[in-house]
């Protein structure tokens, strides 16, 4: 079984979110690690272990961020990690698969359904590790996970929208 490691310099975890259903709102999540363990070299049978550190939520504003890590969305004070662990890697096609598997945040998991591009295996810099590269993409509910807060515009808008669409683009580094 090989064991890669999930390269926290080329990967980026990000999510967007309706904000007054006129805009969008992009964030990241700046800390994460994770693995995979796979016995096949195309990954078709993997297990994947992720967490992100929600106190390293990021969308470029400040109170928007503290109001992120409050107990009105992820309290990140008794939560402070949300985390992701797989129940199944499906290969679809040649480099398209279905990554399944239980998201918690907060106290709620949930099972989600991920589309994952594979976009293969090189030689790291210099030739002396394998780099697997992956492109990913989701969407969850954020009322599922008790990230209820909400709140109306003077036209009956909603400030933030309930989908949140998740995109990872990663590297693995094999260990």
């Amino acid at each position: 079984m090989a064991t890669w490691k999930m390269d926290p310099n080329h990967t980026e975890v990000t999510f967007k979110v309706k904000h007054l259903v006129i805009s969008t709102v992009s964030g990241t999540f700046d800390v994460v690690n994770g693995t995979a363990e796979s016995n096949n070299d195309d990954f078709s049978d993997a297990k994947i272990i992720f967490e992100a550190d929600v106190n390293s939520i990021n969308t470029k504003n400040e109170n928007r961020n503290g109001h992120l890590k409050s107990a009105d969305f992820f309290d990140a004070a008794k939560y402070p990690k949300l985390t992701f662990d797989s129940t199944s890697f499906k290969k679809k096609s040649d480099d398209q698969y279905e990554l399944v598997g239980n998201l918690t945040i907060k106290e709620t998991t949930k099972e989600v359904k991920l589309a994952v591009t594979y976009n293969g295996t090189v030689k790291g810099f210099g030739g002396s590790f394998d780099v697997a590269g992956f492109e990913i993409i989701g969407k969850i509910n954020r009322q599922d996970y008790g990230l209820k807060w909400s709140g109306l515009t003077e036209t009956g808008g909603v400030v933030v929208a309930d989908d949140v669409k998740l995109e990872i683009h990663t590297e693995f580094i094999k260990s």
